[in-house]
């Protein structure tokens, strides 16, 4: 048993800091998550939404120390039963998730690692046999060091945690694992394979067959059956290759810009998923970018989910004048961390990208 346990402990500690260091690099990006999870159309909790990037930096802080916790051996009685009551409480989560498909990707491992909701619930059961051997093993989980070393440590990984989940959140995350990191193409990142897999669809056809409804289910060919045709129902069994990005584009009201754009070098891209969250001391420094940018040779250009009334009022209280294109509001979270975001485009190669914090480092 002893060995089972010291097992268990290394392998639960470990994930456990490794999946919190990868949501605290991108605190942001877990709130997003959170904010699915919230939303009515899933846990229909819409009154934790404003809350949920306190929350996510709470989440993955504590999930990080707990992992320490348990490798150094700190207060084991605590740690194991905070282990035990978190990992239900995300089995359930991911269970649910993935009965009812309600949420894509649970998000345990960031942009990382995605994971099929039924894939998360099962590593959450694994999790969990891992983590009760450590509830009836309490006895033989000792600390590693002294009392005051122990302590020490215990603090400082909290300490550490809350600085690492505030630095990126003033600036971008340290690793950047999704499809518009520095130096990838984002032309390059929408195309789909010839031989990638396509989904896999079952049909469910209805017909009124002399008065009785009936049920065929096909691949999608349209049955061969006399009777009358009543509804048919799509169900995804396997589904297909995604490419890395989707949803990006650069348009107006009016045409589809996005080839073009991706096309040219040197062009600065304003991000802000939505104008009317903008950060004030973001857009504060957009004029000043605005006019070096142009100066140095560069198209300064915006992307943003909001509509003309919005883009017109910004542009006049931050005395701008480059053009606000459209883009879907989930794909502009993802392409930048921050609102406003700027990226350095050349060719459709994101060259730069910083946080309005940084702007200033923009090497033009």
């Amino acid at each position: 048993m002893k060995a089972l346990v010291a097992l268990s402990r290394i392998f639960v500690g470990v994930l456990f800091i490794i999946s919190g260091f990868i949501k605290l690099n991108d605190p942001l990006g877990f709130s997003y998550k959170l904010q699915e999870y919230f939303s009515p159309d899933v846990l229909n909790l819409p009154f934790l939404e404003p809350y949920a990037l306190g929350i996510s930096v709470l989440v993955v802080v504590f999930e990080v120390v707990l992992g320490a916790f348990l490798l150094i051996g700190y207060k084991p009685k605590f740690t194991v039963w905070s282990l035990l009551l978190m990992i239900l409480f995300f089995t359930f989560l991911t269970f649910y998730s993935a009965y009812f498909d309600k949420v894509k990707d649970c998000g345990c491992f960031g942009d990382a690692l995605k994971l099929t909701p039924w894939e998360s619930f099962t590593k959450d059961v694994v999790l969990l046999l891992f983590i009760l051997v450590l509830f009836f093993g309490l006895k033989h989980i000792q600390p590693v060091f002294g009392k005051l070393q122990t302590t020490v440590l215990a603090l400082m990984s909290f300490i550490l945690s809350l600085w690492f989940g505030f630095h990126v959140l003033e600036h971008l995350p340290s690793i950047d694992f999704r499809a518009y990191a520095i130096g990838k193409n984002i032309r390059e990142g929408m195309i789909i394979p010839e031989d990638a897999p396509k989904p896999v669809l079952e049909y469910s056809w209805k017909f009124n067959i002399n008065g009785t409804d009936k049920i065929i289910v096909t691949d999608g060919s349209y049955p061969t059956v006399e009777g009358d045709f009543v509804s048919v129902e799509t169900e995804v069994l396997q589904e297909g290759y995604t490419p890395p990005v989707v949803d990006f584009s650069i348009e107006t009201n009016e045409a589809d810009l996005t080839e073009e754009f991706l096309n040219k070098d040197n062009v600065i891209v304003v991000v802000s998923y939505s104008l009317e969250k903008i950060e004030r001391n973001g857009a504060l420094k957009l004029k000043k970018l605005q006019d070096l940018a142009r100066k140095r040779g560069y198209e300064v250009i915006g992307l943003t989910a909001s509509g003309d009334e919005a883009k017109q009022r910004i542009n006049e209280a931050y005395k701008i004048d480059f053009e606000w294109y459209l883009c879907d509001e989930k794909a502009l979270k993802t392409v930048v961390r921050s609102n406003p975001g700027v990226l350095e485009l050349d060719k459709g190669t994101v060259m730069q990208k910083v946080h309005w914090n940084d702007i200033e480092d923009l090497q033009l």
